[in-house]
């Protein structure tokens, strides 16, 4: 066994999930995170560098001795920065600019789905609202309009307010506009070496900032794993259908990707079809499928980043189920209400079987923890059924002072009391 000293990518909740996974991993000697966040600060070292800073990135993993770079956000994947970090003879989990165009443009995504085969919803590419307006009286109700670039989760409205499509469509040219899918949508992330790829566990997510779905698109505002009313085969088909077609094509393409591979499904009336495909591990779902992973983390990652997973075999889980509630500030998704304190007696550790992860936090002049971001922390409970898992989830939000923050009171109630039904493959 390899010791690995590990530098991880990011601030976010993300990032502190897999820098709480990988600190439970044996092999990983030693542990740091750039920038981090106050509560990566409590199981890492952090360092105040910029994560899109590829030669600071790289200095920064020479300096600490890192064997191994695990990149979270986006940005810094779309910037080229695991590219740098592989050019200075590190390893890196994380695909190279090329590839992580697969993120960084909606249409290049759905080039790739096309000629691999992977069905996705029907859609059409506009660089001006007058083309959007063509697209979606083309589909019809509800529209669906998605900013061909990044947009930190937030760059896409669902509505049958035609007006509010084409509003959204003139500050997020060019765009793609696409067919609804109907059905409930899945999260399945997968581990890939570039060519072999290993499915993590499926997961569900709440992308409407308010309970019973209401309200605009968030980030995320909670997440639940498994799914207990998956059909059966729904990863071998995930796998076989969208996951390693898109892999393979990638690397016909000269472009083999390296890293996490997220599709955002949808299990429609027609069949499964991809609505996303991020490069990174989603937030907050990865807080849940994190919590439930019982293979050690920094082996799984350094084997991916390092050509050798086929060496590694099926991921292990635990048993039960795990739940995450995020907590949002006020103003949330739009302008939020930073500098609000928080406490609670398990703000800055993880505790039994629930981990307060966090996202935007900062601590004050005076020491005290503050609110300082959209979604600021991330409350995962594990426990033997979904049921459980709120309910401790729920119970740990209620221990917290914390009055500037808010957050949805249904995260996976639904799939625990049976009400969503086993939808067609």
């Amino acid at each position: 066994m390899t010791p690995l000293t590990v530098l991880v990518l990011g601030s976010g909740g993300r990032e502190h999930a897999l820098a709480l996974a990988l600190s439970r991993d044996p092999a990983v000697v030693a542990l740091h995170c750039a920038p981090g966040n106050p509560g990566t600060a409590t199981i890492a070292t952090n360092h105040p560098v910029d994560p899109v800073d590829g030669p600071a990135v790289v200095a920064l993993a020479r300096a600490v001795g890192a064997n191994l770079v695990v990149v979270g956000p986006e940005a810094p994947l779309v910037a080229g920065v695991a590219d740098a970090v592989r050019a200075a003879g590190i390893a890196c989990f994380g695909p190279s600019a090329a590839a992580a165009r697969l993120e960084g443009s909606k249409q290049f995504a759905k080039d790739v789905m096309v000629a691999a085969g992977v069905p996705t919803a029907a859609s059409v590419y506009c660089t001006t609202v007058d083309e959007v307006a063509a697209a979606i009286d083309r589909f019809g109700p509800p529209y669906v309009v998605k900013a061909d670039g990044l947009a930190a989760g937030k760059g896409v409205i669902v509505t049958s307010d035609r007006d509010a499509a084409l509003a959204h469509a003139a500050g997020a040219l060019p765009a793609v506009v696409e067919e609804y899918l109907d059905g409930p949508e899945v999260s399945l992330f997968a581990i890939t070496d570039g060519r072999t790829s290993l499915p993590l566990q499926p997961a569900q997510d709440f992308k409407r900032v308010g309970d019973g779905d209401a309200g605009p698109n968030t980030g995320g505002m909670g997440a639940y794993t498994p799914l207990p009313w998956a059909p059966d085969g729904l990863v071998e088909a995930i796998m076989a259908r969208v996951v390693d077609p898109t892999v393979a094509e990638l690397a016909r393409r000269g472009t083999p990707f390296t890293g996490l591979l997220y599709a955002g499904l949808a299990l429609t009336s027609r069949g499964l079809r991809v609505v996303e495909f991020n490069c990174r591990f989603g937030d907050p779902e990865t807080q849940a499928v994190l919590a439930m992973l019982d293979s050690p983390l920094g082996v799984v990652l350094d084997a991916a980043a390092s050509g050798r997973l086929a060496e590694v075999g099926p991921l292990r889980w635990k048993p039960g189920s795990a739940v995450v509630v995020v907590l949002a500030a006020n103003g949330y998704p739009g302008v939020p209400d930073k500098g609000g304190r928080i406490a609670g007696p398990r703000l800055l550790a993880s505790a039994d079987n629930v981990s307060i992860l966090h996202a935007g936090t900062a601590l004050d002049a005076e020491g005290a923890l503050v609110a300082a971001g959209g979604r600021v922390l991330g409350v995962v409970a594990q426990a033997s059924d979904l049921a459980a898992a709120r309910a401790d989830a729920y119970a740990a939000i209620d221990e917290l002072d914390a009055p500037t923050l808010f957050c949805r009171r249904d995260i996976a109630l639904k799939a625990a009391e049976g009400r969503i039904p086993t939808p067609p493959l």
